[in-house]
């Protein structure tokens, strides 16, 4: 049996979705002197997002109005938890792996809590290539299990920074500790990349004081990757609503051409994972097994969840439903709870978040970790 599944896995590492990651991966590493077009990148990203509501909402649109619907809520629901409750964890779980500040570990809680887009499309490749089917609520559940994350780092943040955080991220018996009250007032946030801050300069200080506000829930829940999803979803609803005829001229660009799209958006991925890792020489090693082990626990744990939830409802999921639940709990977001920090808590690391849910976990995720994942669901489900 375990022969069986390395050469599964085996198999996979070829897969062409892999081979241009792989290639983007040895751009930054051969030196090659090539740029992926920002636009061109910003481009796939916008039609990738688009392309998952899209397909997502015209399945719905076939959905019968019965009790499936509550089943659906669920798991919804189950999805936010489940999110919810991996955030806290890392939280605590990196810090038995690495020295990491207290609110370095916070922010790479919030990562872990949230979503992988990329790692989802991924994987809705590689189920596309098996010709496995996946239940069309899932680019729904994305954007529902992305939030939590959010929500975590922002919770934890603000404890910290009742309990003394200091102007540089360091808590009280953290080294170069500085309590805050010997710190002026125009120092207590540090400087930060205007470019990437909010218009309102004042923004940072009233953060001190609020746990959350007006520009955080626009982030929290109006973020470009959000939106993107929610829009897809309805308008594939709406549109599948009205036949065939409507969704099949957009059918071709959503779905047909949705593959080799998603070959170039994995070849820049590679790159920018490739100079991700070389945040990680800071890190040591702990770090760095932190990464790689995560994912593993947390998706094994994920399908038993799952299975348990099936179970006790008494509804039938798809295979692909469970790879997909898996990744969205093992995975860690590089874009929207980036953004987040960068407006809500820029006393934390922007650098070591990123390494580790970019460089380390999606790096692994997308190579090894499906293809691993899925045999798991095929031992644990069954290939029925």
């Amino acid at each position: 049996m375990l022969q069986t599944v390395l050469e599964n896995i085996g198999k996979n590492l070829f897969n062409p979705l892999l081979l241009f990651f792989f290639t983007g991966f040895l751009i930054p590493l051969l030196k090659v002197e090539f740029e992926f077009p920002k636009a061109l990148y910003q481009s796939l990203t916008i039609v990738l997002l688009l392309g998952i509501g899209w397909h997502g909402g015209e399945e719905l649109s076939k959905l019968p109005f019965d009790s499936a619907l509550i089943f659906i809520a669920a798991f919804m629901a189950l999805g936010f938890v489940m999110n919810s409750l991996v955030g806290t964890f890392v939280y605590y779980w990196i810090r038995l792996f690495s020295n990491v500040k207290k609110i370095d570990a916070a922010a790479i809680a919030g990562h872990y809590g949230s979503t992988s887009a990329g790692t989802f499309v991924t994987a809705l490749g590689f189920l596309n290539f098996l010709k496995v089917a996946t239940a069309p609520y899932m680019p729904v559940l994305l954007a529902v299990m992305e939030i939590p994350g959010c929500i975590v780092a922002l919770f934890l943040a603000s404890r910290l920074r009742h309990f003394g955080l200091d102007s540089q991220g360091r808590m009280p018996g953290e080294p170069d500790y500085v309590p805050p009250s010997t710190v002026s007032s125009e120092e207590e946030i540090p400087a930060m990349d205007i470019s990437l801050m909010p218009s309102d300069q004042g923004f940072n200080k009233r953060q001190k004081k609020r746990f959350i506000d007006g520009h955080l829930l626009h982030e929290v829940f109006l973020n470009p990757g959000t939106f993107l999803l929610f829009a897809g979803v309805i308008i594939g609803l709406l549109s599948g609503l009205q036949g065939v005829k409507v969704t099949e001229p957009v059918d071709h660009l959503f779905n047909f051409e949705f593959q080799p799209i998603l070959c170039l958006f994995l070849m820049e991925m590679g790159t920018t994972a490739c100079r991700r890792i070389k945040d990680l020489k800071a890190a040591g090693p702990g770090f760095v097994a932190f990464g790689i082990i995560t994912p593993n626990l947390l998706a094994a744990v994920s399908l038993f969840v799952l299975y348990g939830f099936v179970k006790l409802t008494g509804m039938e999921i798809e295979l692909g439903t469970y790879l997909l639940f898996m990744v969205l709990c093992a995975s860690a977001s590089y874009i929207a709870v980036p953004a987040l920090q960068r407006m809500a808590i820029p006393e934390a690391s922007p650098t070591l978040p990123l390494a580790a849910a970019l460089g380390l976990t999606f790096t692994y995720n997308v190579t090894v970790g499906i293809p691993l994942y899925f045999e798991l669901v095929k031992l644990v489900v069954g290939t029925s």
